[in-house]
């Protein structure tokens, strides 16, 4: 596939990005980070993060492109988050009331702090994460949805900015 904006070619479209931490494990020193464990960080036992799934329906497409984002929690549903880990049925959980957690810098307006709801999904599927219904753009985009032209942007965006080197495929 070509890049539409800079005509570089790409090996493929991916639908999903993330972030191998939350934006504020960057921000503090590493030997005062805590634990990262796949899904799960603790910073400083004060400050507790889960990594779920944004998904944005593609328009004309059966497909869904994701942003995995880490999301704040308190500390009482991060632990309970952990400890139903494992545990069929765990879907049927209500949802936790987060803080988006991830700087997805492609956006004009930061994304950081944007009000979440968490939804637990069943055993081995990570959380969807539902933006409050604001006139941010990416929670307009998870409503409405984006083109196959968004997500040929976004790809560009990604691959050739600076700016979104903590964002891997």
């Amino acid at each position: 596939m070509k890049c539409p904006h800079c005509n570089n070619e790409l090996s493929e479209l991916p639908l999903c990005y993330g972030s191998e931490a939350p934006y504020y494990f960057y921000t503090v020193p590493e030997e005062k980070r805590t634990e990262l464990i796949r899904d799960f960080c603790v910073i400083d036992e004060q400050h507790f993060y889960i990594r779920g799934h944004i998904e944005i329906p593609i328009i004309d497409s059966k497909e869904k492109f994701i942003w995995s984002v880490w999301v704040s929690l308190s500390e009482e549903n991060f632990l309970r988050a952990n400890e139903l880990l494992h545990v069929e049925g765990r879907e049927t959980e209500k949802p936790y009331f987060g803080w988006l957690s991830t700087e997805l810098s492609i956006y004009p307006t930061t994304t950081l702090s944007l009000k979440t709801m968490v939804h637990t999904q069943e055993v081995g599927a990570v959380p969807l994460i539902e933006l409050e219904q604001t006139n941010h753009p990416l929670a307009i985009e998870q409503r409405e949805g984006i083109t196959m032209g968004r997500v040929k942007e976004i790809a560009h965006l990604i691959y050739h900015s600076q700016d979104e080197q903590n964002l891997k495929v």
